[in-house]
């Protein structure tokens, strides 16, 4: 049994990585589940990962590695951290995000990045425009109005229309691609009504994980 640790911020994105798990379809996998909201709410407090979020959030993910073959952090403002630990962890360490980028700029061309945390745009950016050198893929990163206020105001099916509006929107014969940036994303995408529904995260990140644990053994 391949266990990978999933690191949350929000607690909704247990079921949203336990779904993604079953439409995957990977036998042999099992995932476990800690939320640390504190993390993201400091975040959201300081306008963006600071030292000290980053050390916490360091120290979580290492906690982790005890009884996991992969770890996955799921959290994209906070996503640093896990490259950060990375080279020195015993399993390997992924940020959710990462695969997505991956992803998103394999065939080059116009990638829009939809974001709902204002936090997570610039961490974000800097992922996605790395990995583009490598495509040359040209990236436009755009924050969705009022659709963070909807998710924490208690109000999912909101969020994602929102999401998904902005989604179709972006959607036209120049762009190759639209990525929805965070985990807590990915119920817009079956909202699209598009030939090519937004990528998220969650299934693509954990194919990665599975993927990485494999290779180890």
């Amino acid at each position: 049994m391949t266990r990978i640790a999933c690191l949350h911020t929000v607690e909704s994105n247990v079921s949203v990585f336990d779904a993604a798990l079953r439409d995957l379809g990977l036998t042999g996998v099992e995932l476990s589940h800690t939320v640390r909201a504190d993390l993201l709410a400091a975040a959201e407090k300081a306008g963006g990962m600071t030292p000290a979020i980053a050390q916490q959030t360091g120290d979580a993910l290492r906690a982790l590695c005890a009884d996991a073959d992969a770890v996955l952090l799921t959290c994209s403002t906070v996503g640093p951290a896990a490259e950060q630990i990375a080279p020195t962890a015993p399993v390997p360490m992924l940020r959710v995000d990462a695969a997505l980028a991956r992803e998103a700029v394999r065939n080059g061309g116009n990638v829009v990045v939809l974001c709902a945390v204002e936090t997570t745009v610039e961490p974000t950016r800097r992922l996605f425009e790395k990995a583009a050198q490598a495509t040359g893929a040209k990236i436009d990163m755009c924050l969705v109005p009022g659709a963070w206020d909807a998710f924490k105001g208690g109000d999912p099916d909101r969020y994602w229309s929102l999401i998904a509006q902005a989604a179709d929107k972006a959607s036209g014969e120049d762009v190759a691609c639209v990525a929805l940036a965070q985990a807590s994303m990915a119920g817009a995408a079956r909202l699209s009504t598009v030939e090519r529904p937004p990528l998220n995260s969650p299934m693509v990140g954990l194919r990665a994980a599975a993927e990485a644990a494999a290779a180890r053994r």
